[in-house]
């Protein structure tokens, strides 16, 4: 491990490295930057404009030389430090008219502490106002007057006195002084907000703020730290407009790329005594800080300020190509921001360009730009960085001396950018994370996949459905793009993928039963496998919990639980505290529809269940337990298998479930319910010593133990494989992720409907066995073919039995807790039962190993 990763900054480190921008730079030059292998990069951060003249200028470099040389002292408070009156001095020359003293300091964000604290004692007043969206640092009062809540949350910020307004907008600053300038004490604003995504405000907005404060009575302070000292094609921003502040930050350039420097200059009439007596630095106008800042500005000074002229005509110039380029991708770029050598391209971030595509759910969870980044730095060689507040923006900042060659190179660099994302092909954009490069760039047809537009409509029943990729397999289902990648990486790519993006949305449909009731819902995506939900339980439940909040944060009434959202929240309980919203397993329609889906099989294929014996692998779960007592209506003997790795908790569990299965049959029988002579339910209802239905449930085990042992049609175990020769029919229903069911020891045309999602049936029973049938259990044909937006590996119209609950509920308005944990009662069951008959849901026609069964398939294991 890096030490960096290691003893600095472990969690920024680890997403470094995810998103391949974990780059070891060991030396710099000009614009270049070169890693542990010499690669050379051209670099167009700049430190956020802290390298106004690249990496290690000699003219930077001899000033501190000189410091050496001089012996020259540098940290000598309290005295007349010369340094820092040289400096002083020559920065109000270069500031704007009307500037007098200068306060310096380590940093921006300490220059912004500095004009915070000299505002409220010189004018009384307690408040700062501020815009959206703006950017000031990371100290607790900078942090407080930056208007980006992310960046507060959880460090007490913003403290009290702060407010904030738009930005650009000086109405909304007129109307904000009208109510409240008696209690502000100044206006901060960036000429450019820099990591709000370089938005600039109209022309004159920054005079306009003038004039409003000074007629409220009420100090500005503009923070030129990144667009000051050259950066935007003048010395400071704000000289656009010819107007000056009463105070002004600056930092970042003054440093020369070598010492962290920053200052606050004010106006005369602004500096007060309390203020400069109280407020001091350790380190604030050091000698080397200083003499550095002295060498910044000769070099920007110099041939009457040629360089800054230079920056406008290259700025106009980067900016022209980039505007070129995103005119020839419209729908990747939205714009070009900015000016000087401080721009910003806008990408569209939004999924519709990108439809079903990792790429569409990296654009709408802000994620792309940082992944844009990542294929400039790793393939084209180009350092760039998105900003901070603006999500949807890359900052095209270099040093200010680059040349018009590597502008060229910027360009340039950015239309492969460009055109790699209009292929909108996922592997090839992200193919240098894992090791892949495509061997041509076919563009991924979209175009009969577009995402859908459908909306709610009033009356609608609302729902969501959570759903995951079971394996990695599953991510090629929705993009495509994917299934060019190896196995493994796949695994690399689904590794990085899923410690980054949280729950979205995948598709929405509408769907319209037979009585003509509606519902409207969101099919949501919790992006871990299988494996990966059951390798981490706290962690599956936060995310599960989140994805349960996106579906109530978008009208979702109730929430059903596909796959394993559903196994490691026990069933749902688990999620029960989060949940303002009602819940649903989906496994009260599984495991009625997978019983009939058996029951219809096996009448198909002539095997006659009255005189059949049934194995239910997985008996002691919820869906196992429901569905040895619905098939124990059907079948001659029934064999429960249980979990072999818990096998007295599995016993005791069984047995519960052979109770489950006597009160059930007996109580059918009461009711005038015929059964065959040879079935279970007739051997159940010839019994004269059952237990009164009122008796305690210890009396009622140690009966059904007792039957046990008497060889009753009924057995329990933990060992399949010396039962499964006796099965004519076996449904498996469990949470493991291997292959239950193998080709030995089944019997000579079996019936093996698989209820588990991953399959907990190997393939090799399809190509080993030819007399056996495997059937997918939960598969469902919806009323009116609806369109569900994406197909889930089915026909269109057709779906799991668990997300048909969920609408089916949905379509009722029946928003209560229904399946959830591990019982699943009778009633539960026929109402299920009842709710697809008449809104007109029903099996799907036979599927296995998720492919429509072919009649074919019949023909053989008929044969």
């Amino acid at each position: 491990m890096h030490p960096y990763i290691e003893f600095v900054n472990p969690h920024l480190g680890r997403l470094l490295t995810e998103i391949g921008l974990n780059k070891r730079f060991l030396r710099g030059t000009g614009v270049y930057l070169y890693d542990d292998e010499q690669t050379e990069y051209l670099d167009c951060i700049a430190a956020y404009g802290a390298l106004p003249f690249g990496y290690n200028p000699p003219e930077i470099w001899q000033a501190l030389r000189d410091v050496e040389l001089g012996q020259e002292p540098s940290f000598v408070q309290p005295s007349l430090l010369e340094a820092a009156g040289q400096l002083a001095a020559r920065l109000i020359e270069v500031a704007p008219t009307g500037l007098k003293h200068v306060t310096f300091a380590n940093s921006g964000a300490e220059a912004v502490e500095a004009a915070l604290k000299l505002c409220r004692v010189k004018t009384g007043k307690g408040t700062i106002l501020s815009t959206n969206n703006s950017f000031h640092g990371k100290t607790l009062g900078a942090l407080s007057a930056t208007g980006n809540e992310h960046y507060q949350k959880g460090f007490g910020a913003p403290t009290q006195g702060f407010a904030h307004i738009p930005y650009g907008d000086a109405d909304a600053l007129e109307q904000y002084l009208q109510d409240f300038a008696h209690d502000t004490a100044a206006f901060i604003v960036e000429p450019i907000q820099g990591e709000g995504g370089i938005v600039e405000p109209p022309l004159g907005y920054l005079k306009q703020v003038q004039e409003v404060c000074e007629r409220y009575g009420v100090l500005t302070i503009f923070d030129e730290i990144q667009t000051g000292l050259g950066r935007t094609g003048a010395m400071f921003a704000c000289e656009r407009e010819g107007v000056t502040p009463d105070c002004m930050v600056i930092a970042k350039a003054l440093g020369g790329g070598l010492v962290p420097i920053g200052a606050m200059l004010c106006k005369e009439s602004v500096y007060t005594e309390d203020f400069g007596l109280k407020h001091s630095s350790t380190f604030a106008g050091n000698s080397l800080g200083c003499r550095v800042g002295l060498a910044v500005l000769e070099l920007l000074t110099r041939e009457g300020s040629m360089l800054i002229q230079e920056v406008e005509r290259k700025g106009a110039k980067l900016k022209a190509g980039l505007e070129e380029v995103a005119l020839r991708h419209p729908t990747i770029i939205r714009k070009i921001r900015g000016r000087g050598l401080m721009l910003g391209i806008e990408f569209v971030n939004s999924k519709e360009s990108y439809p079903h595509s990792l790429l569409g759910v990296m654009a709408e969870q802000e994620l792309l730009t940082p992944m844009i980044s990542s294929y400039l730095l790793n393939v084209e060689k180009l350092r760039v960085a998105p900003t901070l507040n603006g999500a949807s923006v890359i900052r095209i900042e270099p040093a200010l001396v680059i040349t018009d060659e590597q502008i060229e190179r910027v360009i340039s660099a950015v239309e492969k950018a460009a055109t790699m994302l209009t292929h909108k092909n996922t592997a090839a954009f992200l193919g240098h994370l894992i090791g892949y490069t495509p061997s041509d760039l076919p563009e991924v047809d979209s175009e009969s996949r577009e995402a859908s537009t459908v909306t709610p409509q009033p009356g609608d029943g609302r729902f969501a459905f959570l759903v995951h990729p079971i394996d990695l397999n599953n991510y090629s289902e929705f993009d495509e793009s994917l299934a060019s990648l190896s196995a493994e990486q796949l695994e690399d790519l689904s590794s990085r993928w899923n410690d980054m993006v949280e729950p979205f949305v995948v598709s929405s449909s509408r769907i319209i039963d037979e009585t003509g009731q509606s519902a409207y819902g969101d099919f949501i995506c919790v992006p871990r496998t299988a494996d990966q939900l059951l390798a981490d339980p706290q962690g599956s439940l936060e995310e599960i919990a989140a994805a349960v909040q996106l579906a109530a944060d978008r009208g979702a009434k109730i929430v059903g639980l596909g796959a394993y959202t559903s196994v490691v929240t026990m069933g749902g309980r688990q999620l029960l505290p989060y949940s303002d919203v009602a819940l649903t397993t989906g496994n009260s329609y599984t495991v009625v529809s997978g019983v009939e889906a058996v029951v219809a099989a096996a009448k198909r294929l002539d095997i006659d269940l009255q005189v059949a014996t049934g194995l239910v692998v997985g008996a002691g779960g919820a869906i196992g337990k429901a569905l040895a007592v619905l098939l124990a209506e059907e079948v001659h003997r029934l064999i429960l298998v249980g979990n072999p790795a818990r096998p007295e908790k599995s016993e005791h569990r069984m047995l519960k479930v052979v109770v489950e299965v006597l009160r059930h049959l007996k109580s059918l029988g009461d009711a005038g319910h015929s059964f065959a002579p040879e079935s279970l339910g007739a051997y159940v209802c010839r019994l004269q010593d059952l237990p009164a239905a009122d008796d305690s449930l210890s009396l009622w085990i140690d009966y059904a133990r007792g039957l046990l042992d008497q060889g009753a049609p009924i057995a329990i175990t933990v060992d399949r494989e010396k039962y499964l020769s006796e099965a004519d029919v076996i449904m498996v229903a469990t949470s493991s992720l291997e292959r239950l069911i193998t080709p030995e020891n089944l019997k000579q045309g079996a019936v093996v409907c698989d209820m588990s999602r991953p399959s907990n049936v190997s393939e090799e029973v399809l190509a080993r066995r030819p007399d056996v049938l495997v059937i997918d259990g939960g598969v469902i044909s919806m009323p009116n073919c609806p369109d569900l937006g994406w197909n889930f590996g089915f026909e269109q119209g057709t779906g799991f039995a668990c997300m048909s609950e969920t609408i089916m509920l949905a379509l009722e308005k029946d928003y209560e807790h229904t399946s959830l944990g591990a019982d699943l009662n009778l009633k539960q069951l026929e109402m299920m039962r009842q709710l697809a008959s008449k809104q007109g849901f029903s099996l799907a026609g036979f599927r296995n190993f998720d492919r429509p069964l072919d009649e074919s398939v019949w023909n053989r294991v008929r044969r």
